[in-house]
């Protein structure tokens, strides 16, 4: 079963997007939403990967669109 709650911290910021969904199984988060951040960096137009911005966490830029986000629940 997958709960809808967020370990986020409120300055991550990505909670309010406006077309985001979060789902955990068991000890592990999935984040999925639409990426809004200015990347200072050449995109992989099809699949990017990087540490995320919390400690923990990887994020996986899909398509230069979607941002699915991968993480430890507390």
């Amino acid at each position: 079963m997958a709960q809808l709650n967020s370990s986020f911290e409120s300055g991550f910021s990505l909670q309010c997007a406006p077309t985001s969904f979060l789902m955990r199984f068991g000890r592990r988060e999935l984040f999925v939403c639409r990426d809004f951040r200015q990347r200072y960096y050449r995109v992989n137009p099809l699949l990017d990967c990087s540490t995320g911005i919390q400690a923990g966490h990887l994020e996986v830029l899909l398509f230069r669109k979607w941002l699915v986000i991968l993480s430890r629940a507390r």
